[in-house]
């Protein structure tokens, strides 16, 4: 944690500051045990619009109660606990019953369809489900097949429930919250992240507790000083992201500040307005989310918000928004960068420093960045290499679960390779140029093409797919979808849409092709690769036509 009161230059304290890890740390006491039992810790709004307010003496009664049950069921050090809900005062109290278990939380999506889901539940071998009754039979559908021996635990559960189901309002009632938290190294097992799936399947990066306390120097600058008595948090991010349950929601009670939750889909109008309604000051808004904001937005809407600071990361913002942001609001957003795997090293802090438009900003104090070249070093400023963050980050993931081969390659020489292109200017300020391993930046969402062209390639009239992507206004990037067909089949109109439908179906709405071309030929190196470098040139031939 950094002094609120610091004076000095950025420079000063980012040579200044060292980190204080101490041997024994876990999430649970620092996000909750040891916080004030009567302060505000979560502002609930409902889709009927109701709001629920609950303590952290409320989120400690009930992860205690919660972690009872959960060992009650067989979980125990080690083991995984699947979270598959929306933002709900139940997904912390998940994570925090799991922490203090000793076990590790594996939050999933619910936008996930079935091959997602399944891929990524059957890499984690979880012993317990958690999910809304609204998704028991989907789930169960979807993962019975692996044979895991799950236990469903059923949020807002009504009727009778199938015998390997349960309900965690009934359980909880039942159960002590007398639990006492895991004594845990900072270095043990806490969660389990899936990646975006940008080079094949996603892959699990597996962080331990002391990533929390790697996060912290992240989320104070951006929105310094950090706290103030009057903060309260928020970001549409889905809590199954690190952009939102690790750039918001637990860092935000690290430092004792209430976090605000808001059940539905994102609507910019409606964000205005819980704004203003409940006084947020600080937030995380993916760049999709501004702009949808920006064009939403009316003098009397600014106006009405309490807003102090805006962080936002994902993607490139754009000098407009910036400026929209600066002239309308009166606030400088604080862009920042990180990946699942080590998150929040990089980013703007207004307070101590001018941001420059279109830049990633500098590295955060207390993280370490380089640009290498291919030959492992450094290059120059101003020369283009690969993004590489120290491999002893506090932040920085344990490794893949299940997958040394891709630890190793992710892991090396004393780096973290990140896979992205940039360059380091002068100033220390680190531009974004490009994604080594094909990734797309839609609406926030780091992207992965290899398991969108695996779905389109089970569709029957698909011989051959390949999916990039393609700018857009709003959303940065969306995924456009390169169609061979099968011989004897006809591109249509009515087939394009059905083969979107089939993606958005299986995988997630985020995930499906927005543009879908049907091509003669999908271009291949000698090995049988997709040339994804030879569509995206394509498409920026046309665009400049």
């Amino acid at each position: 944690m950094l002094p609120n009161d610091w004076d000095g230059t950025y420079d000063e304290l980012y040579e200044s500051f060292r980190w204080q890890i101490p041997e024994r740390f876990n999430m649970a006491r620092s996000t909750c045990v040891d916080r004030a039992p009567g302060d505000l810790a979560l502002v609930y709004v409902t889709e009927s619009g109701s709001v629920q307010r609950h303590t952290f003496g409320d989120m400690d009664d009930r992860s205690g109660r919660l972690a009872n049950v959960l060992a009650g069921l067989g979980v125990g050090t080690g083991d995984r606990v699947a979270i598959y809900l929306p933002q709900s005062p139940e997904v912390p109290v998940v994570h925090i019953a799991c922490w203090k278990l000793g076990a590790i939380s594996v939050p999933l999506t619910t936008l996930f369809g079935p091959d997602a889901l399944r891929q990524r539940v059957g890499d984690a071998a979880p012993k317990t489900f958690v999910c809304r009754h609204e998704d028991l039979d989907r789930a169960r559908d979807v993962l019975g097949p692996l044979e895991l021996g799950l236990t469903y635990l059923v949020v807002a559960a009504s009727g009778t429930l199938p015998d390997d189901a349960r309900s965690f309002d009934d359980e909880l009632a039942a159960a002590s919250s007398d639990r006492a938290c895991a004594d845990t190294a900072a270095t043990d097992p806490a969660f389990l992240s899936f990646t975006s799936g940008t080079t094949g399947p996603a892959k699990g990066a597996l962080h331990c507790h002391r990533t929390l306390l790697g996060h912290l120097t992240g989320f104070q600058l951006p929105h310094w000083p950090m706290p103030t008595e009057t903060d309260l948090a928020w970001t549409p991010a889905d809590w199954a992201w690190m952009g939102g349950f690790m750039d918001i929601l637990f860092p935000a009670w690290s430092f004792g500040v209430p976090v605000l939750a808001v059940a539905g889909r994102f609507d910019a109008e409606r964000a205005w307005r819980i704004c203003g309604e409940h006084r947020v000051r600080i937030t995380f808004l993916p760049p999709t989310a501004l702009r949808m904001m920006r064009q939403t937005s009316t003098p009397e809407l600014g106006q009405a918000t309490a807003l102090r600071s805006i962080g936002s990361g994902g993607e490139r913002l754009g000098a407009d928004t910036l400026e929209w942001a600066r002239e309308e609001l009166g606030i400088v957003i604080s862009e920042f960068y990180g990946q699942t795997e080590v998150n929040l090293v990089a980013g703007n802090c207004p307070a101590m420093f001018d941001p420059v438009p279109g830049s990633m900003g500098r590295a955060y104090v207390g993280h370490r960045l380089a640009v290498l070249g291919e030959d492992g070093m450094p290059v120059a400023a101003g020369d283009p290499g690969e993004i590489c963050v120290s491999a002893d980050d506090p932040g920085a993931l344990l490794g893949y679960w299940n997958r040394p081969d891709a630890t190793a390659e992710k892991l090396r020489d004393g780096w973290i390779r990140t896979g992205d292109i940039g360059v380091r200017d002068r100033d220390g300020f680190f531009w974004y140029e490009s994604r080594a391993d094909d990734v797309i930046s839609s609406s926030g969402y780091r992207i992965g093409p290899s398991e969108i062209e695996e779905c389109l390639q089970t569709h029957a009239a698909v011989r051959l797919a390949a999916a990039v992507g393609v700018p857009d206004e709003i959303r940065g990037e969306v995924v456009k979808a390169f169609v061979e067909l099968k011989p004897g089949t006809e591109p249509s109109d009515d087939l394009a849409r059905e083969i979107q439908e089939h993606v958005r179906s299986r995988l997630a709405a985020y995930l499906y092709p927005r543009r879908l071309e049907f091509v003669d030929e999908i271009p291949l190196t000698t090995t049988g690769k997709v040339k994804r470098s030879e569509l995206r040139e394509q498409e920026r031939a046309r665009a400049s036509a």
